[in-house]
Protein backbone atom coordinates (compact mmCIF):
# COMPACT_ATOMS: atom_id res chain seq x y z
CA UNK A 1 0.00 0.00 0.00
CA UNK A 2 2.65 2.27 1.30
CA UNK A 3 5.40 1.37 -1.80
CA UNK A 4 4.99 4.82 -3.63
CA UNK A 5 5.00 7.06 -0.83
CA UNK A 6 8.12 5.07 1.03
CA UNK A 7 9.85 5.24 -2.41
CA UNK A 8 9.69 8.94 -2.73
CA UNK A 9 10.48 9.81 1.03
CA UNK A 10 13.84 7.35 0.53
CA UNK A 11 14.79 9.17 -2.26
CA UNK A 12 14.20 12.65 0.07
CA UNK A 13 16.00 11.09 2.54
CA UNK A 14 19.19 10.18 0.26
CA UNK A 15 19.32 13.68 -0.92
CA UNK A 16 19.76 15.00 2.92
CA UNK A 17 22.32 11.85 3.70
CA UNK A 18 24.73 13.19 1.00
CA UNK A 19 24.79 16.68 2.31
CA UNK A 20 27.40 17.47 4.93
CA UNK A 21 25.58 20.51 6.81
CA UNK A 22 22.00 21.42 6.01
CA UNK A 23 21.28 25.15 5.03
CA UNK A 24 17.28 26.10 5.49
CA UNK A 25 17.02 26.05 2.37
CA UNK A 26 18.21 22.27 1.76
CA UNK A 27 15.27 21.41 4.87
CA UNK A 28 12.98 23.49 2.52
CA UNK A 29 13.66 21.99 -0.38
CA UNK A 30 13.43 18.51 1.28
CA UNK A 31 10.14 19.73 3.37
CA UNK A 32 8.20 20.44 -0.39
CA UNK A 33 9.47 17.01 -1.88
CA UNK A 34 7.89 15.72 1.71
CA UNK A 35 4.53 17.52 1.32
CA UNK A 36 4.26 16.20 -2.28
CA UNK A 37 4.76 12.79 -1.11
CA UNK A 38 2.35 13.11 1.42
CA UNK A 39 -0.57 14.59 -0.67
CA UNK A 40 -0.18 12.12 -3.45
CA UNK A 41 -0.70 9.58 -1.17
CA UNK A 42 -4.29 10.64 0.09
CA UNK A 43 -3.23 12.11 3.18
CA UNK A 44 -5.41 14.49 4.17
CA UNK A 45 -4.30 17.91 3.72
CA UNK A 46 -4.71 19.33 6.84
CA UNK A 47 -2.74 16.95 8.49
CA UNK A 48 0.23 17.57 5.87
CA UNK A 49 0.38 20.73 6.97
CA UNK A 50 0.37 20.12 10.46
CA UNK A 51 3.17 17.54 9.82
CA UNK A 52 5.78 19.76 7.74
CA UNK A 53 5.29 22.28 9.73
CA UNK A 54 6.41 20.66 12.72
CA UNK A 55 8.88 18.48 11.13
CA UNK A 56 10.47 21.90 9.60
CA UNK A 57 10.76 23.86 12.61
CA UNK A 58 12.92 20.80 14.51
CA UNK A 59 15.09 20.58 11.37
CA UNK A 60 16.17 24.18 11.28
CA UNK A 61 16.59 24.16 15.10
CA UNK A 62 19.44 23.71 16.93
CA UNK A 63 18.81 19.72 17.55
CA UNK A 64 19.90 19.29 13.79
CA UNK A 65 22.50 22.04 13.22
CA UNK A 66 24.69 20.39 16.04
CA UNK A 67 24.04 16.96 14.92
CA UNK A 68 27.08 14.66 13.72
CA UNK A 69 25.10 13.47 10.64
CA UNK A 70 22.35 16.44 9.89
CA UNK A 71 20.81 14.15 7.32
CA UNK A 72 20.43 11.18 9.59
CA UNK A 73 19.13 13.78 12.59
CA UNK A 74 16.24 14.83 10.17
CA UNK A 75 15.23 11.42 8.99
CA UNK A 76 14.27 10.65 12.76
CA UNK A 77 12.72 14.04 13.26
CA UNK A 78 10.35 12.55 10.72
CA UNK A 79 9.76 8.78 12.11
CA UNK A 80 9.36 10.41 15.57
CA UNK A 81 6.44 13.14 14.32
CA UNK A 82 4.99 10.30 11.84
CA UNK A 83 5.01 8.52 15.15
CA UNK A 84 2.79 11.23 16.39
CA UNK A 85 0.73 11.52 13.46
CA UNK A 86 -0.35 8.48 13.90
CA UNK A 87 -1.44 8.40 17.47
CA UNK A 88 -0.90 6.53 20.40
CA UNK A 89 -1.70 2.97 20.39
CA UNK A 90 -4.86 2.44 22.61
CA UNK A 91 -5.93 -2.01 23.06
CA UNK A 92 -9.04 -3.66 22.81
CA UNK A 93 -10.82 -2.51 26.20
CA UNK A 94 -12.13 -6.09 27.79
CA UNK A 95 -12.24 -4.78 31.32
CA UNK A 96 -15.33 -5.00 33.00
CA UNK A 97 -18.22 -7.39 33.88
CA UNK A 98 -18.33 -10.60 31.52
CA UNK A 99 -19.09 -11.21 28.67
CA UNK A 100 -17.69 -7.97 27.34
CA UNK A 101 -19.74 -6.94 24.56
CA UNK A 102 -17.37 -5.96 21.02
CA UNK A 103 -19.87 -4.31 18.25
CA UNK A 104 -18.91 -4.15 14.85
CA UNK A 105 -20.54 -1.56 12.65
CA UNK A 106 -19.80 0.01 9.17
CA UNK A 107 -21.08 0.28 5.28
CA UNK A 108 -21.56 -2.83 3.34
CA UNK A 109 -18.06 -3.97 1.48
CA UNK A 110 -15.81 -2.71 4.10
CA UNK A 111 -15.23 -6.16 4.94
CA UNK A 112 -17.25 -6.03 8.43
CA UNK A 113 -18.09 -9.48 8.65
CA UNK A 114 -14.85 -11.21 7.41
CA UNK A 115 -13.19 -8.52 10.02
CA UNK A 116 -15.62 -9.99 12.93
CA UNK A 117 -14.71 -13.38 12.03
CA UNK A 118 -10.71 -12.65 12.44
CA UNK A 119 -11.26 -10.61 15.57
CA UNK A 120 -13.03 -13.44 16.84
CA UNK A 121 -9.95 -15.94 15.45
CA UNK A 122 -8.01 -13.41 17.59
CA UNK A 123 -9.31 -13.35 20.89
CA UNK A 124 -10.06 -17.03 21.20
CA UNK A 125 -6.04 -17.50 20.13
CA UNK A 126 -5.55 -15.30 23.77
CA UNK A 127 -8.29 -17.40 25.37
CA UNK A 128 -11.18 -15.63 25.44
CA UNK A 129 -14.36 -17.68 25.25
CA UNK A 130 -16.24 -16.09 22.19
CA UNK A 131 -19.61 -15.74 20.92
CA UNK A 132 -20.89 -14.33 17.37
CA UNK A 133 -23.68 -12.93 17.10
CA UNK A 134 -25.25 -12.53 12.96
CA UNK A 135 -26.94 -9.35 13.37
CA UNK A 136 -27.13 -8.64 10.19
CA UNK A 137 -30.06 -10.17 8.31
CA UNK A 138 -30.72 -7.97 5.49
CA UNK A 139 -27.48 -8.30 2.96
CA UNK A 140 -28.53 -11.99 1.06
CA UNK A 141 -26.09 -14.39 2.83
CA UNK A 142 -24.72 -12.28 5.42
CA UNK A 143 -25.53 -14.67 8.26
CA UNK A 144 -24.25 -17.54 6.42
CA UNK A 145 -21.21 -16.23 6.45
CA UNK A 146 -20.85 -15.75 9.70
CA UNK A 147 -21.38 -19.10 10.44
CA UNK A 148 -18.82 -20.59 7.87
CA UNK A 149 -16.63 -18.04 9.47
CA UNK A 150 -17.56 -19.06 12.75
CA UNK A 151 -17.40 -23.06 12.34
CA UNK A 152 -13.36 -22.04 10.84
CA UNK A 153 -12.41 -20.58 14.21
CA UNK A 154 -14.82 -22.95 16.59
CA UNK A 155 -16.98 -20.30 17.69
CA UNK A 156 -20.61 -20.49 18.20
CA UNK A 157 -22.98 -18.11 16.11
CA UNK A 158 -26.01 -17.19 17.40
CA UNK A 159 -29.06 -16.24 14.73
CA UNK A 160 -32.83 -15.66 14.46
CA UNK A 161 -33.98 -14.55 11.56
CA UNK A 162 -37.23 -14.27 13.04
CA UNK A 163 -36.03 -11.42 15.69
CA UNK A 164 -34.89 -8.03 14.33
CA UNK A 165 -31.67 -7.21 15.94
CA UNK A 166 -31.24 -5.71 18.75
CA UNK A 167 -33.76 -8.10 20.20
CA UNK A 168 -31.33 -10.65 18.54
CA UNK A 169 -28.63 -8.92 20.72
CA UNK A 170 -30.65 -8.94 23.86
CA UNK A 171 -31.09 -12.71 23.13
CA UNK A 172 -27.75 -13.32 22.54
CA UNK A 173 -26.63 -11.37 25.50
CA UNK A 174 -28.52 -13.58 28.10
CA UNK A 175 -27.50 -16.74 26.24
CA UNK A 176 -23.68 -15.37 26.91
CA UNK A 177 -24.10 -15.02 30.58
CA UNK A 178 -25.73 -17.78 30.98
CA UNK A 179 -22.81 -20.05 29.04
CA UNK A 180 -19.73 -18.21 30.87
CA UNK A 181 -18.57 -16.38 27.56
CA UNK A 182 -16.12 -14.01 28.39
CA UNK A 183 -16.69 -12.33 25.05
CA UNK A 184 -19.34 -11.34 22.52
CA UNK A 185 -19.22 -9.74 18.89
CA UNK A 186 -21.84 -8.22 17.67
CA UNK A 187 -21.72 -8.14 13.25
CA UNK A 188 -24.34 -5.57 13.11
CA UNK A 189 -25.89 -4.53 9.80
CA UNK A 190 -24.16 -1.89 6.99
CA UNK A 191 -25.84 0.12 4.37
CA UNK A 192 -24.46 1.69 1.25
CA UNK A 193 -24.49 4.86 2.98
CA UNK A 194 -25.40 6.55 5.79
CA UNK A 195 -29.31 6.71 6.78
CA UNK A 196 -31.05 6.74 9.59
CA UNK A 197 -33.14 3.96 9.85
CA UNK A 198 -29.26 2.36 10.49
CA UNK A 199 -28.46 4.66 13.21
CA UNK A 200 -31.03 3.99 15.20
CA UNK A 201 -31.09 0.10 14.50
CA UNK A 202 -27.78 0.62 16.27
CA UNK A 203 -28.65 3.18 18.68
CA UNK A 204 -30.94 0.58 19.86
CA UNK A 205 -28.39 -2.46 19.62
CA UNK A 206 -26.44 -0.37 22.34
CA UNK A 207 -28.98 0.70 24.33
CA UNK A 208 -30.21 -3.12 25.00
CA UNK A 209 -26.42 -4.45 25.27
CA UNK A 210 -23.97 -1.69 26.28
CA UNK A 211 -20.75 -2.59 24.18
CA UNK A 212 -17.47 -1.65 26.03
CA UNK A 213 -16.13 -1.09 22.41
CA UNK A 214 -18.10 -0.10 19.37
CA UNK A 215 -15.41 -0.34 16.25
CA UNK A 216 -15.76 1.06 13.03
CA UNK A 217 -14.65 -1.15 10.12
CA UNK A 218 -13.98 1.12 6.80
CA UNK A 219 -12.04 0.11 3.50
CA UNK A 220 -8.63 1.84 3.35
CA UNK A 221 -9.31 1.50 -0.56
CA UNK A 222 -11.61 4.37 -0.42
CA UNK A 223 -9.35 6.72 0.15
CA UNK A 224 -10.04 10.62 1.81
CA UNK A 225 -14.00 9.44 1.64
CA UNK A 226 -12.90 7.03 4.86
CA UNK A 227 -12.53 10.10 7.04
CA UNK A 228 -16.10 11.63 5.80
CA UNK A 229 -17.55 7.74 7.11
CA UNK A 230 -15.46 7.77 9.86
CA UNK A 231 -16.94 11.00 11.03
CA UNK A 232 -20.51 10.74 9.65
CA UNK A 233 -20.36 7.54 12.41
CA UNK A 234 -18.98 8.89 15.31
CA UNK A 235 -21.31 11.77 15.11
CA UNK A 236 -24.58 9.21 15.76
CA UNK A 237 -22.87 6.23 17.61
CA UNK A 238 -19.82 6.51 20.31
CA UNK A 239 -17.12 5.09 18.16
CA UNK A 240 -14.05 3.89 20.55
CA UNK A 241 -11.79 2.40 17.68
CA UNK A 242 -10.86 1.52 13.98
CA UNK A 243 -10.77 -1.25 11.94
CA UNK A 244 -9.31 -0.47 8.59
CA UNK A 245 -9.30 -3.17 6.51
CA UNK A 246 -7.54 -4.12 2.86
CA UNK A 247 -4.00 -2.71 3.89
CA UNK A 248 -2.73 -5.12 1.49
CA UNK A 249 -4.76 -3.28 -1.52
CA UNK A 250 -2.80 -1.06 -3.90
CA UNK A 251 -4.65 1.90 -2.58
CA UNK A 252 -2.34 5.28 -1.46
CA UNK A 253 -2.40 4.61 2.03
CA UNK A 254 -3.64 8.21 3.11
CA UNK A 255 -6.20 7.12 5.05
CA UNK A 256 -4.27 4.86 7.59
CA UNK A 257 -1.86 8.44 8.25
CA UNK A 258 -4.60 10.93 8.47
CA UNK A 259 -7.31 9.32 9.88
CA UNK A 260 -6.83 9.47 13.73
CA UNK A 261 -5.64 13.11 13.46
CA UNK A 262 -9.09 13.89 11.54
CA UNK A 263 -10.95 12.53 13.31
CA UNK A 264 -9.74 11.47 16.89
CA UNK A 265 -10.65 8.00 17.09
CA UNK A 266 -8.00 5.22 17.58
CA UNK A 267 -7.77 3.03 14.96
CA UNK A 268 -6.79 -0.84 16.94
CA UNK A 269 -6.69 -3.36 13.85
CA UNK A 270 -5.56 -3.46 10.48
CA UNK A 271 -6.64 -6.07 8.21
CA UNK A 272 -4.35 -6.89 5.84
CA UNK A 273 -5.09 -9.98 3.98
CA UNK A 274 -7.99 -12.20 3.02
CA UNK A 275 -7.27 -14.80 5.57
CA UNK A 276 -8.53 -15.05 8.99
CA UNK A 277 -5.09 -14.72 10.50
CA UNK A 278 -4.82 -11.80 8.56
CA UNK A 279 -5.31 -9.36 11.27
CA UNK A 280 -2.68 -7.10 12.71
CA UNK A 281 -2.79 -5.10 16.34
CA UNK A 282 -2.02 -1.35 15.12
CA UNK A 283 0.81 -0.12 16.25
CA UNK A 284 1.92 2.98 15.33
CA UNK A 285 5.69 2.81 15.70
CA UNK A 286 5.99 -0.33 13.21
CA UNK A 287 3.55 1.03 10.64
CA UNK A 288 5.70 4.31 10.38
CA UNK A 289 8.64 2.51 10.40
CA UNK A 290 7.38 -0.05 7.39
CA UNK A 291 6.06 3.67 5.62
CA UNK A 292 9.74 5.23 5.77
CA UNK A 293 11.66 2.24 4.73
CA UNK A 294 13.04 0.77 7.84
CA UNK A 295 10.74 -2.35 8.29
CA UNK A 296 9.49 -4.07 10.76
CA UNK A 297 11.35 -6.63 12.50
CA UNK A 298 9.20 -7.33 15.79
CA UNK A 299 6.46 -8.39 13.18
CA UNK A 300 8.88 -10.04 11.04
CA UNK A 301 9.51 -12.23 14.27
CA UNK A 302 5.74 -12.63 15.31
CA UNK A 303 4.87 -14.02 12.11
CA UNK A 304 7.81 -16.33 12.37
CA UNK A 305 6.79 -17.10 15.45
CA UNK A 306 3.19 -18.01 14.75
CA UNK A 307 4.30 -19.56 11.60
CA UNK A 308 7.17 -21.68 12.47
CA UNK A 309 7.34 -24.67 14.95
CA UNK A 310 9.86 -24.65 17.10
CA UNK A 311 10.99 -28.01 17.92
CA UNK A 312 10.92 -28.80 14.50
CA UNK A 313 12.89 -25.81 13.43
CA UNK A 314 15.49 -26.91 15.98
CA UNK A 315 15.59 -30.30 14.59
CA UNK A 316 16.09 -28.55 11.24
CA UNK A 317 18.76 -26.34 12.24
CA UNK A 318 20.89 -29.28 14.13
CA UNK A 319 20.48 -30.90 10.85
CA UNK A 320 21.47 -28.47 8.80
CA UNK A 321 24.48 -27.84 10.82
CA UNK A 322 25.31 -31.64 10.53
CA UNK A 323 25.72 -31.66 7.00
CA UNK A 324 22.22 -33.80 7.14
CA UNK A 325 19.31 -30.77 5.68
CA UNK A 326 17.50 -32.98 2.74
CA UNK A 327 14.94 -32.14 0.53
CA UNK A 328 12.18 -33.21 3.14
CA UNK A 329 13.30 -30.51 5.35
CA UNK A 330 13.43 -27.91 2.48
CA UNK A 331 9.58 -28.24 2.08
CA UNK A 332 8.82 -28.25 5.67
CA UNK A 333 10.60 -24.76 5.58
CA UNK A 334 8.83 -23.70 2.42
CA UNK A 335 5.76 -24.94 3.76
CA UNK A 336 5.75 -22.52 6.99
CA UNK A 337 7.51 -19.68 5.58
CA UNK A 338 4.20 -19.59 3.10
CA UNK A 339 2.13 -19.59 6.52
CA UNK A 340 3.54 -16.24 7.32
CA UNK A 341 1.55 -14.60 4.66
CA UNK A 342 1.79 -13.19 1.25
CA UNK A 343 5.81 -12.95 0.28
CA UNK A 344 4.89 -9.23 -0.97
CA UNK A 345 4.61 -8.53 2.99
CA UNK A 346 7.16 -9.90 3.93
CA UNK A 347 9.66 -8.49 1.97
CA UNK A 348 8.03 -4.72 3.22
CA UNK A 349 8.94 -5.57 6.64
CA UNK A 350 12.81 -6.17 5.86
CA UNK A 351 14.79 -3.38 7.03
CA UNK A 352 17.44 -1.38 5.93
CA UNK A 353 19.30 -2.40 2.96
CA UNK A 354 18.31 -5.60 2.52
CA UNK A 355 14.90 -4.44 2.90
CA UNK A 356 15.97 -2.01 -0.43
CA UNK A 357 16.95 -4.98 -2.33
CA UNK A 358 13.52 -6.85 -1.66
CA UNK A 359 12.11 -3.98 -3.18
CA UNK A 360 13.69 -4.48 -6.18
CA UNK A 361 12.17 -8.59 -6.67
CA UNK A 362 9.34 -9.33 -7.89
CA UNK A 363 7.29 -11.24 -5.10
CA UNK A 364 4.76 -12.63 -8.14
CA UNK A 365 8.28 -14.29 -9.29
CA UNK A 366 9.06 -15.54 -6.08
CA UNK A 367 5.85 -17.32 -5.59
CA UNK A 368 5.97 -18.83 -8.88
CA UNK A 369 9.57 -19.90 -7.78
CA UNK A 370 7.97 -21.36 -4.57
CA UNK A 371 5.21 -23.06 -5.79
CA UNK A 372 7.53 -25.20 -8.67
CA UNK A 373 9.72 -26.16 -5.67
CA UNK A 374 7.10 -27.31 -3.56
CA UNK A 375 5.67 -29.20 -7.11
CA UNK A 376 8.79 -30.54 -7.78
CA UNK A 377 9.87 -31.70 -4.25
CA UNK A 378 6.23 -33.26 -3.46
CA UNK A 379 6.30 -35.31 -7.06
CA UNK A 380 9.37 -37.15 -5.33
CA UNK A 381 8.96 -40.38 -3.11
CA UNK A 382 10.26 -40.05 0.76
CA UNK A 383 13.24 -41.84 -0.13
CA UNK A 384 13.52 -39.60 -2.95
CA UNK A 385 13.41 -36.79 -0.74
CA UNK A 386 16.16 -38.25 2.22
CA UNK A 387 18.22 -39.54 -0.43
CA UNK A 388 18.61 -37.27 -3.90
CA UNK A 389 21.57 -39.43 -4.81
CA UNK A 390 19.04 -41.69 -5.98
CA UNK A 391 17.60 -39.06 -8.64
CA UNK A 392 18.72 -40.73 -12.12
CA UNK A 393 17.88 -39.22 -15.62
CA UNK A 394 14.21 -41.55 -15.72
CA UNK A 395 13.72 -40.46 -11.85
CA UNK A 396 13.97 -36.71 -12.82
CA UNK A 397 11.92 -37.08 -16.15
CA UNK A 398 9.26 -39.04 -13.87
CA UNK A 399 9.36 -35.97 -11.40
CA UNK A 400 9.23 -33.15 -14.02
CA UNK A 401 6.35 -35.16 -15.26
CA UNK A 402 4.19 -35.35 -12.06
CA UNK A 403 4.71 -31.66 -11.17
CA UNK A 404 3.82 -30.10 -14.66
CA UNK A 405 7.78 -29.06 -14.61
CA UNK A 406 10.62 -29.84 -17.03
CA UNK A 407 13.62 -31.54 -16.18
CA UNK A 408 15.95 -28.69 -16.48
CA UNK A 409 13.61 -26.96 -13.84
CA UNK A 410 14.40 -30.26 -11.53
CA UNK A 411 18.22 -29.97 -12.77
CA UNK A 412 18.09 -26.60 -11.72
CA UNK A 413 16.25 -27.22 -8.06
CA UNK A 414 19.19 -30.01 -7.48
CA UNK A 415 21.98 -27.77 -8.63
CA UNK A 416 20.75 -25.42 -5.46
CA UNK A 417 20.23 -27.72 -3.19
CA UNK A 418 23.90 -29.08 -4.11
CA UNK A 419 25.50 -25.64 -3.56
CA UNK A 420 23.44 -25.16 -0.04
CA UNK A 421 24.63 -28.82 0.94
CA UNK A 422 28.70 -27.38 0.11
CA UNK A 423 27.37 -24.26 2.30
CA UNK A 424 26.51 -26.17 5.48
CA UNK A 425 29.64 -28.28 5.18
CA UNK A 426 32.08 -25.71 5.08
CA UNK A 427 30.28 -23.72 7.62
CA UNK A 428 30.39 -27.22 9.51
CA UNK A 429 34.15 -27.08 9.06
CA UNK A 430 35.27 -23.68 9.41
CA UNK A 431 32.77 -22.30 11.80
CA UNK A 432 31.45 -18.56 11.48
CA UNK A 433 35.32 -17.96 10.66
CA UNK A 434 34.22 -19.15 6.88
CA UNK A 435 31.60 -17.00 6.18
CA UNK A 436 33.85 -13.52 5.64
CA UNK A 437 36.11 -15.52 2.64
CA UNK A 438 33.08 -17.67 1.21
CA UNK A 439 31.05 -13.76 0.54
CA UNK A 440 34.15 -11.84 -1.00
CA UNK A 441 34.96 -10.35 2.87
Amino acid sequence: MFENLTQRLNQVFENLRRRGKLTEADVDAAMREVRLALLEADVHYSVVKDFVARVRERAIGVEVSRALNPGQQVIKIVHEELIATLGEPVPLNLSGAKPRVVMLVGLQGSGKTTATGKLARLLRSRGERVLLVAGDPYRPAAVQQLQQLGERVDVPVVTDLKLKPPELAAKALDQAQKGGYTVMLIDTAGRSQLDEPLMQELKEITRRTNPGEILLVIDSMIGQEALKVAEGFRDNVSITGLILTKMDGDSRGGAAISIRSVTGVPLKYLGTGEKLDALETYDPSRLASRILGMGDVIGLIERAEAAFDAQSAQQQAERMMKGQFSLEDWLEQMRQMKKMGPLSQILDMLPGQLGQAARGVDPQDMEKNFSRTEAIISSMTRQERRNPDLLNASRRRRIAAGSGTDVQDVNRLMKQYREAQKLMKTLQKTGMRGLPKMFGG
